[in-house]
């Protein structure tokens, strides 16, 4: 695909430019010829661009939360959203599935064989995402909403802490109308979970001991010092006085705390109350296979994370291959590092304990350790000329993961920024114990979550225009964790892993996402048990108990998530390999990287048609 396919801004601020954009999009729906209007709203648009802004806006409206976090509509001055919470009904669920069916059905209406270039992309992008998400319809009810790894018990947390904004009293208003939505969505969810137990859905053992944990350490601080009124407390207290005075702030302060008490912790108190019940039943720790039709399943979760075809047999065996591989490499630099006797897994456990490769156990040491991350970012995103032609605006920060999630989550995540540029991307490091971050993988972890990683593809993503507006915003997960895991690799490439014992580091976050294929596809299909795939992975990758058994029990309860990381990376060096041949001298991997992220998300397939295009057009140049 040609690079000046697609518009890049330049010097105009982020903010500037998707106000203009938002604007432009509102302007679609909302003014104009009123028939035209009604027509492009109620039946079939007369453009596909502006069916896909209509699905676009009416996905939005119909998720709040969703527009909390990307403020799109905020610098127009429309921010009632912030005061609600999603409808997670089961009536409203089955709204959603017919509107899918829908949306499919009006745009397989567009004739769209004569569609090049970029709309092309568009469409079968499009169409590649409303596909999956309507086949999902059949395990509506499968897997496990509510766990250690993800739930309402956390997310509400996180959005309201983490990205919704105080910027003046009516923002404050927002947020304690939202907290007084916390019962109706609780509910909703727990009919939810009743109805996948009566399918004979139920979470595994851990998920549900775990949940219950969370729930307990979130409530237990009672309403005045609970999270959610003492980030309202912090927020306000960074306001001037002239947006909010003393007596307000105490007021809207008093009004939080007591939705908290009065709705809040009662809405936690019944989510355990139904855990509790569970407790009682025949809970397992299996992977989906004990699920009704879960080699189907399974099927479905492995090609919607990978958007491959591929089975669970053919991962599997591609795993301990390069399990095998990696494996040779690491304990190369490991006997050269001194480390040459007793098992892999032991004599990485000996190089994380040494002094060198510690931190403090102390808020001082926690500290150092995301000023330390921070630095890392900062040298390679000064760095980025050699192998980039485009780079973000947006800037990332580092931040510590909240308290109350860390036990049952792995040891980084990263949050994209809001799409008015009012705020940065954040890498959020899990600091529950400075153990499990040795200094040796820390370069690493930063490289896959921020730059070159998920920040800079992201945020690239996010400022492209000249595009629908779901070209920016659509996740395909094999794209995703596979730009950020080839970010790993990329990084070595560019020197800032010379360091042998950095670059082991590299190798066993590879490992780990190597070891993932082989205990994924163990668990799932080869029906291996949660104990048996902690023990290979710790063998394999020399982890922790702890940080492994956190590990494992994600892979359960997110059945196929796990696969997209190194079947995404193997695509990008396949076809950067392919480029490289076909191309010879010609090959420039800064314009490379510019046809791999100047399209957003794609599924590995289109991704792989945009590479044979660009070498094509590349050819035909000369």
């Amino acid at each position: 695909m040609q690079k000046d396919e697609v518009q890049k801004q330049g010097g105009r601020s982020t903010s500037w430019l998707w106000l203009k954009r938002i604007s432009i999009v509102v302007g679609v729906v909302t003014t104009g010829a009123v028939a035209l209007g009604l027509h492009t709203w109620f039946a079939r648009p007369l453009s596909v661009n502006w069916f896909y802004t209509r699905v676009f806006v009416q996905f939005a409206l119909d998720n709040p939360e969703f527009l909390t976090a990307l403020r799109i509509f905020e610098p127009l001055g429309i921010r009632g959203h912030n005061a609600k919470l999603a409808d997670a009904s089961q009536a409203h669920e089955d709204q959603t599935f017919a509107w899918l069916r829908d949306t499919q059905a009006t745009l397989r209406r567009y004739d769209h064989s004569a569609f090049t270039g970029q709309d092309r992309l568009s469409y079968d992008i499009f169409a590649y995402y409303v596909d999956d998400r309507v086949r999902a319809e059949r395990w509506r009810h499968h897997g496990w909403p509510v766990n250690q790894m993800v739930g309402v018990h956390t997310s509400l947390p996180n959005l309201m802490t983490q990205q919704q904004q105080i910027n003046d009293a009516t923002d404050a208003e927002h947020y304690i109308a939202r907290l007084n939505e916390f019962p109706r969505r609780f509910a909703e969810v727990i009919a939810d979970l009743k109805i996948r137990e009566s399918k004979g859905i139920l979470p595994p053992k851990f998920a549900v001991a775990k949940a219950l944990d969370q729930i307990r350490d979130f409530t237990a601080a009672g309403a005045s010092n609970n999270l959610l009124v003492s980030s309202l407390r912090d927020k306000l207290g960074k306001m001037p006085a002239d947006r909010v005075d003393a007596t307000q702030r105490a007021a809207l302060l008093a009004r939080a705390e007591a939705a908290v008490a009065a709705n809040v912790v009662p809405a936690y108190a019944s989510l355990a109350a139904y855990f509790e019940t569970l407790r009682g039943k025949p809970l397992h720790n299996d992977g989906a296979w004990v699920l009704p039709d879960g080699a189907a399943y399974y099927q479905y979760r492995i090609e919607s994370n990978t958007t491959t075809t591929m089975t669970a047999q053919q991962i599997h065996a591609l795993g301990l291959k390069e399990v095998a591989r990696v494996g040779t490499e690491m304990d190369a630099i490991l006997a050269q590092a001194g480390y040459a006797q007793a098992t892999r897994a032991e004599r990485i456990a000996a190089l994380a304990k040494s002094p060198s490769q510690r931190y403090a156990d102390s808020a001082e040491g926690r500290a150092q350790i995301l000023k330390d991350y921070q630095a890392i970012i900062d040298e390679i995103t000064a760095g980025l000329d050699g192998s980039f032609k485009t780079k973000p605006h947006a800037r990332v920060e580092v931040k510590r993961m909240p308290e109350f999630t860390e036990a049952g989550t792995p040891g980084a995540y990263y949050s994209s920024p809001p799409m008015d540029g009012s705020a940065p991307g954040t890498f959020y490091a899990n600091l529950r114990d400075v153990a499990e971050t040795p200094r040796y993988v820390m370069r690493t972890l930063a490289y896959h979550e921020a730059v070159p990683g998920h920040h800079l593809q992201t945020a690239i993503a996010q400022e492209l225009t000249g595009l629908p507006i779901f070209r920016s915003l659509l996740p395909f997960t094999a794209y995703d964790e596979g730009w950020a895991l080839y970010a790993e690799h990329l990084a070595w490439e560019m020197g800032y892993q010379k360091d042998p014992l950095n670059n082991l580091g590299r190798l066993r976050d590879e490992m780990l996402r190597c070891v993932r294929l082989v205990v994924d596809t163990g668990l799932h299909s080869e029906r291996w048990t949660r104990e048996q795939a902690i023990a290979y992975m710790m063998r394999e990758t020399g982890m922790g108990e702890a940080e492994t058994v956190t590990e494992i029990e994600r892979y359960i309860v997110d059945p196929g998530q796990a696969l997209a990381y190194k079947v995404g990376m193997l695509k990008i060096l396949e076809l950067r390999e392919r480029a490289r041949s076909a191309l010879g001298s010609r090959f420039d991997i800064r314009e490379f990287h510019d046809q791999v992220l100047l399209n957003g998300a794609l599924p590995l397939a289109v991704l792989e048609r945009v590479v044979d295009d660009y070498i094509a057009n590349r050819r035909k140049a000369g």
